[in-house]
């Protein structure tokens, strides 16, 4: 199909593409005019990680190049998942002071940055505006929280430890102030008691170490650095404790005479030791916190929520276009399917494509009340475009049997009701109007027309030619066009039980031979070519003009037609496509060339303004006729070589 059948399509549909777009544009309307305006706050935050690479260098130092830390994508994406945690919304909504439901509320990373966009969605332009700040607010509480959630346990440990070995020097130093005496048993009960537990924390963390080992996840490579950094803490106290602990066995052992310088010596010794303990949690702990303000993570707002002053959604503008699109794009959808699943000729190519056959006429819709009433539709508007299409039709049947005349042409059609009756009668009447006798002859015995559309009796007709006492004289009316034009014509009869018997008989044969003696052309409105009564007379005949009509007649029925009379052995001249209507832009865009002559913008004379009887056939534009030769050699040449 080329550029002209697709507009020609959309010409067709252009009422169902059109009621597509409303609708949709309608529904798309409607649907944003009744749902509930929303409005969007956005604020931005940053995400710090204070001395970052200097806290990941220091820890790669002890745990060899393989050390986890956190990316800053990762950061970023623990932070969104966060601000998906019912902790936030609880904090939010107690901030706010009514509920916020987790789908308000999105969040995502800016670029490559450790900034983060959260979007906030209320009814309210006001409440989306608190809602974004109060998001941000929470979760910077959360992210205190948790930070000082890592530190706690090990930051109450330490307090103890301090507090235990504080009371401990102190002890010592009260003895030596007051020179009282302590047992050795005593002092090795104290430290054995602080070192116990030390000893089996350290026990612990080694056996966790080294289950952990190696570790193949961040998850696992961050418990693995929290123990190993818990062992260096507590190691070196076990250590010193172990060292009091041994001096102590040591002087117990030695014999060491319980003197009073020797207590002293001893008591100071212990006291040194205690006091180095104390030094040793004191950088513990200093050493924690330090830690804890490089590696914190700290949130800062950047970009404050302000009030909305307009919705985001619905768009009205929006929605009815795309809707309005969405609606063209389903009619259209619509009107593929039906031109998909439409088996019907609708362009001339078709019939070239389809039937192997030239399409030598065009013949417009003609209203049904100036197709009938006794004349015909040449006859009472000669100069109108219908009219011209006929001659046109005319002058393509006298080319296309330029070496052998067409004395006797059969009109049928694929199917029934494409108006084959109306192209016979006018047919008939064009070609008389040239100048030539012609016989109509109704062979339609099953459902005949030619009496009622030419308003002729039809008490005897072509089956009485069957019967004896009757003649083709008898039978014959005379059907007057004008004081100079007149057709024969021979109307059916009564209808026989028999037709197709009549028909293929030797005695059709002999009418059709006297029919032709006794006129130059013989035009025969046949039945339907499903109906057996038309191959029989297309073999007869020196032509057949089949009678096709857009939109309406099908191609599979049509082909079987054309395959049946090849079949037969008849001659197919050609199609006419017959009911073209002026929507459909077959007939006026091919036709239009007649206008400067008899119409313009398809406005002819009414019938008041013709009288048949004095006028005279329009002549023939030369460039029309020219035009319609070079149109139909141009078609036989191609089927010929085909």
């Amino acid at each position: 199909m080329d550029l002209s059948s697709y507009l020609s399509i959309v010409r067709r549909w252009a009422w169902l593409l059109i009621l597509g777009v409303t609708l949709g544009a309608g529904v798309g309307y409607g649907v944003s005019s009744l749902q509930t305006p929303i409005y969007q706050a956005s604020t931005r935050v940053i995400a710090s990680r204070a001395s970052m690479q200097a806290a990941s260098n220091a820890y790669s130092s002890s745990f060899g190049e393989g050390y986890f830390y956190v990316s800053e994508q990762q950061l970023m994406q623990t932070y969104i998942e966060l601000l998906k945690s019912s902790s936030i919304f609880e904090k939010t909504s107690q901030l706010v002071g009514y509920p916020v439901s987790v789908g308000q509320v999105s969040a995502e990373q800016v670029g490559d940055t450790r900034i983060l966009s959260i979007t906030v969605e209320d009814p309210h332009p006001q409440d989306a505006a608190d809602i974004a700040n109060a998001v941000v607010e929470a979760l910077i509480l959360q992210n205190e929280e948790i930070e000082a959630s890592r530190y706690k346990a090990t930051d109450e440990s330490l307090e103890i430890q301090i507090k235990q070995v504080e009371e401990q020097i102190a002890a010592y130093q009260a003895t030596l102030d007051n020179q009282s005496s302590i047992t050795l048993s005593e002092q090795l009960a104290q430290v054995q008691a602080q070192m116990v537990p030390l000893q089996t924390e350290v026990a612990q963390l080694k056996k966790d170490i080294a289950l952990l080992s190696p570790a193949t996840t961040p998850e696992k490579k961050s418990n693995l650095s929290d123990l190993n950094t818990r062992l260096d803490q507590i190691q070196p106290l076990l250590d010193l404790y172990q060292k009091i602990y041994a001096d102590l066995v040591v002087i117990g052992t030695s014999g060491t005479t319980q003197n009073e310088n020797a207590v002293t010596a001893r008591l100071q010794s212990t006291l040194v030791l205690y006091q180095q303990i104390y030094l040793n949690l004191i950088n513990t702990r200093e050493s924690i916190r330090l830690s804890r303000l490089q590696n914190s993570q700290s949130i800062d707002q950047i970009q404050v929520a302000t009030v909305p002053t307009s919705p985001v959604r619905p768009r009205p503008l929006n929605n009815t276009l795309l809707a309005g699109v969405v609606g063209l794009m389903l009619a259209a959808g619509i009107v593929f399917l039906i031109e998909y699943l439409d088996d019907t000729f609708k362009v001339p190519e078709d019939v070239e494509r389809i039937l192997g056959i030239p399409l030598i006429g065009y013949v417009a819709e003609i209203e049904e009340k100036a197709a009938n009433g006794g004349s015909v539709y040449v006859v009472k508007q000669p100069r109108s475009p219908v009219s011209e299409a006929f001659r046109s039709l005319r002058s393509n049947l006298e080319f296309a049997s330029v070496d052998k005349p067409l004395k006797i042409i059969l009109v049928t059609s694929a199917e029934a009701g494409d108006g084959k009756t109306t192209i016979s009668a006018n047919l008939a009447a064009i070609i008389a109007q040239s100048g030539k006798k012609v016989m109509l002859v109704d062979c339609d015995l099953r459902r005949p027309r030619i009496h009622r559309f030419l308003r002729l009796q039809n008490r005897v007709g072509m089956t009485d030619l069957f019967r004896e006492g009757y003649d083709v004289d008898s039978v014959t009316q005379q059907w007057v066009i004008s004081s100079l034009v007149s057709i024969s014509v021979i109307t059916s009869g009564s209808l026989p039980p028999n037709p197709a018997e009549l028909l293929g008989s030797q005695k059709m044969n002999h009418l059709l031979q006297e029919f032709s003696e006794r006129a130059d052309v013989v035009v025969i409105d046949s039945p339907p070519s499903m109906v057996s009564d038309a191959q029989v007379l297309a073999a007869k005949s020196d032509g057949v003009l089949m009678v096709l009509q857009p939109g309406k007649t099908h191609m599979g029925a049509a082909y079987a037609a054309r395959e049946q009379f090849t079949r037969a052995g008849a001659h197919i001249v050609g199609a006419v496509f017959n009911r073209i209507q002026r929507r459909q832009g077959y007939y006026y865009s091919g036709y239009r060339y007649y206008s400067p002559y008899y119409y313009q913008n398809d406005k002819y004379l009414k019938n008041d303004d013709v009288n048949p009887e004095a006028a005279p056939e329009p002549a023939t534009d030369a460039s029309a006729e020219s035009a319609s030769r070079s149109v139909l050699t141009s078609l036989l040449k191609r089927k010929k070589e085909s």
